[in-house]
């Protein structure tokens, strides 16, 4: 009797641990994917970096913008803060800095199977150390815009460590009546890269 036991236990055990690798595998992500799911939480906030950015060159009186701020869909905030150029040429140029702190969009979903991730952002306190988004505008108000945004957030929740995003980005702008410049949705091209650790996601959007 203690022989068919012992033999029970081993069966038992063999299949429960063949499960649990079974989980382990559907769950375990490699270095890129890490680097995606890092990205992907902070994708929305690329576009309200964005228009944040316009909001502080519409509201300039001076060559710093007044502080622009906005609350991450679940939780925190983001602020950009930084200097436009003054003076009456359709050229401009911005130098801007995004400051996120406890920021969390909320469950992100990273597949086609319903998986979510939610992941919490923060930046360097001193916004010279924080992620620097720089904009070009020409021949404003009916025109282009380059620009770039490069710089480190650091990450908490269901990931931890550090995401380096290294983007590009192109689109166009329009007079948004009463002397304000803003971007024309959907026209905005963002490629780049994401690196996490020795993982790197490409990055190409439209917004």
């Amino acid at each position: 009797m203690r022989k068919r036991a012992v033999a029970w236990c081993v069966v038992f055990l063999a299949v429960h641990t063949s499960v649990l690798s079974g989980c382990s595998d559907d769950h375990k992500v490699s270095s890129d994917e890490e680097a995606r799911r890092a990205y992907l939480g902070l994708d929305r906030s690329i576009g309200k970096s964005l228009n944040l950015g316009f909001d502080g060159f519409n509201a300039a009186k001076s060559a710093n913008i007044p502080p622009q701020s906005t609350t991450g869909d679940e939780a925190g905030t983001l602020t950009i803060t930084g200097q436009v150029d003054q003076g009456s040429s359709d050229n401009k140029e911005m130098r801007l800095y995004v400051g996120l702190v406890g920021y969390c969009d909320g469950e992100i979903p990273v597949d086609d199977a319903g998986h979510t991730i939610r992941v919490t952002y923060d930046t360097a306190a001193d916004p010279q150390n924080q992620p620097y988004l720089q904009l070009s505008l020409r021949n404003i108000p009916n025109g282009t815009f380059t620009g770039s945004l490069t710089g480190t957030y650091q990450l908490s929740g269901d990931l931890s460590g550090t995401v380096t995003l290294n983007l590009t980005m192109n689109g166009a702008i329009r007079d948004g009546g009463g002397g304000r410049v803003e971007r024309v949705p959907g026209s905005t091209h963002v490629t780049g890269t994401a690196t996490a650790g020795p993982g790197v996601y490409s990055v190409d959007i439209m917004l």
